[in-house]
């Protein structure tokens, strides 16, 4: 029975002993090199879902500077090394906002990928931004099954898979992307997805034919198709996977899946030898810490676009005819200008019925005075990387996430709920838990058994400021297809040149402290 890995960062490894395959698990404080050697005819290096060039979680995971440095270390071993990506690296981030996937596609050069497929995010700026950045690429991209729609083709005649020798081993790439469900149709203009299940049934048996005795594919799938892929093809051996941005390891049948987490928080590494007949898979999975060095070159590129943004960010996109009020204070507490902009904002990018946005995710703390807005406000009011979802809910629940979202006023408590498409009263002189009243979405009033779309960030869906009551509902846009919210509003400024949201009593507060507000 497979078994997922989950933990992120951790540098636990299932031990994958089905056939000949073996494992590697890191104690703390040991380095890759010390315990794992070529063992086999080729490396596979594997990172996926990677936005951000530079370290995360505070400088302490990730870095693509860091993973350069390992590949070249790797690389003098004198064992043949292939350093793969499995989809979305293009955005969403604060740069890939400004850059528009450059920096990403630059470093990544310097780092050193040979191989990569597509992943939903490659289309965050349309198909003309995406053949751009494939150009400038100097890595191989292997892509089975999204085409031009004109032609019919691989999209900018990318191979749909290619084939490697290494000593004992001929190895076939192909890369497969998931369907167009997955990504909203204004950026799949002149775009067609094909069912990447029929694209592997039409390639693969040409592959072997080619001359491939291993099968690689290089995906970029939720688990649950990664795991029906390799079902219905036991011919593939191996699936570096990417979109789950958690560490997985699994073996079904005779395959090796592999997903890396994300933001190279990890890095996966599989050996493949043949040294006894049958193929041999040595996997570990290696956390990315301070203790790797930098790639000087890789780290010269990453500064180079640090500095780029500094500036870019203190670029003028409009302006407010208002004061903007982040007081922190006054947003954690009751209804606020800046909270109302920025829920219609989600609600509208996701075209939701209503939307929450917990209070304590608007940073800044500060009123932003009337006259032109700079990228760097916008991030400052949202530093936190959020990322726009989409939920289905009930009328019960959704009264239920309000009660719990003013169930601490008067405290300054992150979760006050900041909101559009919602009107409501809250009766201070009830108990926390059933202090809302009236509540109408539309104008109308809340029906508890109708059905609603609510758009929220990724933080209140995990629970954040114990908004329990959405991630057990449907969710129709999840983290990993949902757009950055700090680039939904600054897109949102730049449309209107002009902004001037207004209190609106969407929010009342009565009978107790702070009521009239």
């Amino acid at each position: 029975m497979p078994h997922a890995l989950a933990p992120r960062g951790l540098p636990r490894i299932l031990a994958l002993l089905l056939l000949v395959a073996a494992s590697v698990w890191l104690p703390p404080g040991a380095r890759a090199e010390d315990v794992f050697k070529p063992n086999g005819d080729v490396t596979l290096l594997q990172i996926n879902d990677v936005y951000s060039i530079t370290p995360v979680d505070n400088g302490k995971a990730g870095g693509l500077a860091r993973v350069a440095a390992f590949l070249r270390k790797t690389r003098a071993q004198g064992q043949p090394v292939e350093f793969i990506i499995a989809g979305d690296f293009l955005s969403p981030s604060v740069a890939s906002g400004v850059f528009q996937g450059r920096q990403m596609v630059e470093t990544l050069n310097s780092a050193g990928i040979t191989l990569a497929t597509l992943g939903n995010h490659e289309f965050d700026f349309g198909v003309d931004t995406l053949r751009q950045r494939m150009k400038e690429a100097r890595w191989q991209w292997v892509n089975a099954n999204v085409l031009d729609a004109r032609t019919g083709r691989p999209l900018a005649d990318t191979p749909p898979y290619v084939i490697r020798p290494y000593g004992r081993l001929t190895v076939g790439y192909i890369g497969l992307c998931l369907g167009g469900e997955e990504i909203s149709r204004d950026k799949l203009r002149g775009i067609q997805i094909e069912d990447p299940f029929a694209a592997a049934a039409r390639y693969l048996p040409q592959m072997r034919q080619a001359g491939a005795n291993v099968i690689v594919a290089i995906t970029h799938l939720n688990y649950a198709d990664d795991l029906r892929l390799a079902r219905a093809f036991t011919n593939i051996d191996v699936i570096i996977g990417g979109h789950d941005h958690i560490p997985i390891t699994t073996v079904a049948g005779s395959t090796l899946i592999s997903k890396a987490g994300s933001d190279a928080r990890n890095v996966a590494r599989i050996d493949l030898g043949r040294p006894r007949g049958a193929l041999e898979k040595n996997f570990a999975l290696l956390p990315v810490t301070p203790d790797w060095p930098e790639d000087p070159a890789t780290a010269a590129v990453v500064a180079g676009f640090e500095k780029r943004l500094s500036a870019e960010l203190d670029v003028v996109i409009g302006a407010t005819r208002v004061d903007l009020d982040a007081v922190a204070h006054h947003v954690r507490n009751a209804e606020c200008n800046l909270g109302n902009f920025i829920a219609d904002a989600m609600r509208e990018d996701v075209s939701a019925d209503a939307a929450i946005m917990n209070a304590g995710s608007i940073r800044g703390d500060r009123v932003y005075p009337s006259g032109p807005l700079k990228r760097r406000d916008v991030v400052s009011i949202q530093p936190f990387g959020g990322i726009i979802c989409k939920v289905e809910l009930n009328g019960a629940a959704l009264r239920s996430a309000l009660n719990l979202g003013v169930s601490r006023v008067g405290e300054g408590s992150g979760r006050f709920p900041q909101v559009s498409g919602l009107a409501f009263d809250v009766d201070l002189s009830q108990p926390a838990g059933d202090r809302v009243r009236n509540p109408r979405l539309g104008g109308q009033p809340l029906d508890p058994a109708k059905t609603y779309t609510v758009a929220i960030t990724d933080y209140v869906l995990k629970g954040g400021d114990g908004y329990t009551q959405f991630e057990t509902n449907k969710i129709l846009i999840d983290p990993a297809h949902g757009n950055l919210l700090v680039n939904v509003l600054e897109n949102r400024v730049r449309a209107l040149q002009e902004i001037a949201p207004q209190i609106e009593g969407r929010v009342r507060l009565l009978n107790g402290p702070g009521a009239g507000k």
